[in-house]
């Protein structure tokens, strides 16, 4: 009766059902199945972990052994240590054993408010760093004897200040034209200076021997004497006084000895060789991105704070004179008019360089002489040797040089300043005359854009060159001597 119930469909399918199972039977499909998932897990197991550990061996076993008294042992107690210590027993003669765990003297911190000694924030021995320390002293006596005559007195040992005493003048800069193919680079003018990419780099204003310090991005500010061949040593002395990229470098135009450092910390740094310190001027909640001081000021202390904020701060008083909101985004340089200490120039991120007057400053909104306006990043603004041009480096690929009455007169010239983020940014700066600007490119060499022809007439290549040169510095008082430095920590330097 079930059968007869049961569909065509349902009859066919039972039957292919039992067919398929027979043939399966038949070729023994199953057990081969099973042998191999026992294969497969068999396998896997074993390659469960890709680092096999070694085979342990098992220790032998030792007796344990029971401390035990010499009384609970039975035994009679040393004749020499039974009575105890004698009354004349002297502890002082017993030698102390030094503790295992002691630690040397800790260096004092970056971050630390307050003054940091050079010899703490020397990376080598102290040895190196006095050598330095005697170094610079020498720079500074020459430089006092050979000015005594039109520098303040306090900087002369032995002669006292008067009231009336006018301020001094401070050495005028050399200034002449340069052949750009007479510029040369010899191997023994390149070093690097400190590790990492370079900020900053200044030459020491001392005509006799060229020197120069260089700040990098992990707070290092390196000093390399150029012509140590005569001396012990490479010349090069690196110095941790900050804990950040070291986002400025001021040389005190009176006093060689003395050198301003600021810092993306919030830390400005005055190293003193005579106290032989980095001492602790100013420190901020905010970052500090750009550091001036006026040729002919020596009080005061300029420098860029936060977003878009300058501080005018007064060294010998301690506190801030003036604090102004100049621009919109970081500020990334500070120059001032060498004919006319009242006219300052800034660049910006916000995409402008402006030109003030300090006469005219307030609190609340001052309004610049001139403004340069451009499509991306201002990252540097510099007034020509004599005053009249403004050059600014852009990173929308401009260099503009304004001039004239109030620098309304301004030209573009092309120039390629895509850096990326692993170079420091392309800034120009004047030579020793008007004529011509020199700034770093992407092909290992340094474009110099002529004034006269608002176009880039010549290039400084060489086959030492192993690094793209980002920041430049002239030296002051040696027409044809240039130093570029990478993002390698290199420096080179071109002289006649």
């Amino acid at each position: 009766m079930a059968d007869q119930k049961m569909t065509e469909y349902e009859r066919r399918r039972l039957e292919n059902i039992k067919r398929n199972d027979e043939m399966l039977a038949a070729l023994k499909i199953q057990s081969r199945i099973k042998d191999l998932s026992t294969v497969n897990k068999r396998q896997r197991t074993e390659s469960k972990s890709y680092k096999k550990s070694p085979t342990k061996n098992s220790k032998p076993e030792t007796p344990v052994v029971l401390r035990r008294s010499l009384r609970t042992r039975g035994v009679p107690p040393d004749a020499i240590s039974a009575s105890g210590l004698k009354d004349d027993y002297d502890e002082t003669r017993v030698r102390k054993i030094p503790k295992l765990n002691s630690s040397p003297v800790k260096k004092v911190s970056p971050r630390e408010r307050g003054p940091l000694a050079m010899r703490d924030a020397y990376t080598s021995d102290d040895a190196s760093n006095q050598k330095l320390i005697q170094t610079m002293s020498g720079f500074s006596k020459k430089f006092q004897l050979r000015e005594s005559n039109g520098f303040p007195c306090d900087l002369v040992k032995g002669v006292e200040k008067s009231e009336d005493f006018e301020a001094p003048k401070v050495r005028k800069r050399a200034s002449g034209s340069v052949d750009a193919e007479a510029l040369k680079l010899e191997p023994k003018n390149i070093a690097r200076v400190v590790p990492g990419r370079i900020m900053n780099v200044r030459f020491f204003p001392t005509a006799d021997v060229p020197m120069v310090a260089v700040g990098n991005k992990f707070g290092n500010i390196g000093f390399w004497k150029v012509d140590a061949e005569n001396d012990n040593g490479d010349g090069i002395y690196l110095y941790c006084p900050h804990s950040g990229p070291v986002s400025g470098i001021v040389l005190d135009p009176f006093s060689v000895s003395k050198m301003f450092s600021s810092c993306y910390d919030g830390f400005i740094r005055l190293m003193d060789v005579e106290k032989e310190a980095f001492d602790l001027v100013y420190s901020s909640e905010y970052s500090i991105h750009s550091i001036s001081q006026s040729p002919h000021d020596r009080k005061s202390l300029y420098f860029s704070e936060g977003h878009g904020g300058v501080n005018m701060w007064d060294l010998k008083a301690g506190k801030s004179l003036s604090l102004w909101n100049l621009h919109d985004n970081r500020i990334n340089t500070i120059d001032f008019n060498s004919e006319n200490s009242n006219i300052m120039a800034t660049s910006s991120t916000d995409g402008t360089a402006c030109i003030w007057d300090l006469r005219h400053m307030s609190a609340d909104k001052s309004k610049s002489l001139k403004t340069v306006c451009h499509k991306r990043a201002v990252h540097s603004a510099y007034f020509s040797p004599s005053g009249r041009f403004l050059a600014t480096t852009s990173i929308d690929n401009q260099v503009a040089l304004s001039t004239g009455e109030n620098y309304e007169d301004m030209s573009m010239v092309y120039h390629n300043n895509q850096t990326g983020r692993w170079l420091s940014t392309f800034r120009g700066i004047w030579g020793w005359d008007d004529s011509s600007v020199f700034v770093g490119n992407m092909k290992r060499g340094v474009d110099i854009i002529s004034v006269a022809g608002k176009k880039i007439v010549s290039t400084l290549y060489s086959e030492l060159m192993s690094a793209i040169p980002c920041r430049f510095d002239a030296h002051p008082y040696k027409v044809g001597m240039l130093a570029g430095a990478t993002s390698g920590g290199q420096v080179y330097i071109w002289s006649l």
